[in-house]
Order: C-alpha cells, then structure tokens, then sequence
C-alpha cells in the first residue's frame, strides 16, 4: 500500500480548543513539527449565518437536546476547497478497524465532522458525509475524542511519522501480527519483583525469538480476542 508523504486533516467542530490542545504532544505534535501532518481546524460558528454565531436548534417533532443546523456545517466544508471525503463520527457508524485506519492512511485530505448534542441535521449528512465511523457501542459527547483517536490511528501510517516503518509492522492488527494480539514485552531489569523475562528474549537467537513472539501472539488472542 502506498502511503501518502503528508496528510492533512479538515477538522469541522464546534470546540477547536478540544483539538488544538491534544495534537501538540508526543508522536503526532513531532510529525506535525516534521511537515509531515497538517491540521486545517474549522470552528463551524464562524460560518453560522446569524448575529450570535448560532450553529444549533431545536429538533423537529420535539424532544430533548439540540440539533447541529446544516447550513453552518455546509459553509464551513465548501470553505475548505479541496475534494476529499467526509468522515462523522457516530454511533451508527462501521467500528474503526485496522483496515480501515490503513485505507486513510493513503489519502491526503481528509475531512473529519465532529457532531455535538443529539447529533446533526440528516440532511447535512446525506448532502456530503461520505463515511460514518463509530469507536466503539458507546455513547460519548461529541465527536471530538472519535476525530484523535482517528487522527492518531491513520498519522502513525504516515512515513516518518514513527521513525521507522517497523514500528507499526509489528503491532497489533499490523504486519506479522495481522488479525491477531501482539506478542508481550520486557525490558530491564531482567529480574522485577521476582518475575524473570523469558530466557527466549535473552538467547540472542534471531529465529526462536520471532517463533516464541508469534506463539505467545496466538496464545494471547485466543485467550483475550477469541472473536478473532
């Protein structure tokens, strides 16, 4: 698969801060720092055609709560100029997979809708949402916490990013360890609180090492995800 040099990611929400706050930190702050991730936050008030930048109402046939109206939403993505796909982050949506992280992995634009409330007019999501996304069978606030967790997924695939491609080769879901849990870890000291790293790790031998991680990655699936 071919993955993109740069990607760069539309984020259309109600509260950049949630956004802005999060990605300066750890791999994705150095990627984005390394030119190779660029994020384009949209506030969708600053596109609501009223004099108190209001970008929800009501629900028709009552109800509780609020709905996101569509024209804000709709300024801010023709705002963005660029043809890419529309990923909403929703509980109706297919469950974020591997795969599916990969298949972004490749594009250089994506445009991520981050519903708040009770949700957004159906209207907006039939004109441009071109994929629906859930994290999981929960219901969360908003959409922001679904938007890191996809930026994070999919700008880890990104060369560089990382460091080193082998870095997500071997994890779980990646690679060697496609469809199955990844193997477990050890580092020093050797001996911690009377529990010893497997004498395996300590051989040196190349061979044994990587057969006694695809083992134990077997094992830990069948024991932890036997839906796998």
């Amino acid at each position: 698969m071919n993955r993109v040099n740069k990607i760069t990611y539309h984020v259309l929400t109600l509260f950049p801060q949630m956004i802005a706050q999060a990605v300066n930190h750890s791999v994705i702050g150095r990627g984005i720092n390394a030119g190779l991730i660029e994020l384009n936050i949209i506030n969708i008030r600053d596109y609501a055609e009223n004099k108190h930048a209001q970008a929800d109402d009501a629900p028709y046939g009552g109800g509780p709560g609020m709905i996101m109206t569509a024209q804000p939403i709709y300024n801010a993505y023709k705002s963005i100029g660029k043809p890419a796909g529309v990923v909403y982050f929703s509980p109706q949506g297919r469950v974020l997979t591997q795969p599916i992280v990969e298949s972004y992995s490749v594009q250089n634009d994506v445009i991520l809708l981050c519903g708040h409330y009770e949700g957004v007019d159906e209207r907006l999501i039939e004109e441009i949402v071109t994929d629906e996304i859930s994290i999981g069978d929960y219901v969360l606030t908003g959409g922001e916490l679904p938007a890191l967790v996809f930026i994070d997924a999919v700008s880890r695939l990104v060369p560089g990013v990382l460091g080193k491609e082998e870095s997500f080769r071997n994890e779980s879901f990646s690679g060697e360890f496609a469809n199955m849990l990844e193997h477990p870890h050890y580092t020093r000291p050797a001996v911690w609180n009377g529990r010893s790293v497997p004498e395996v790790l300590l051989s040196g031998h190349h061979g044994k090492i990587m057969q006694w991680r695809r083992e134990q990655a077997i094992k830990r699936t069948k024991i932890k995800r036997p839906d796998l």
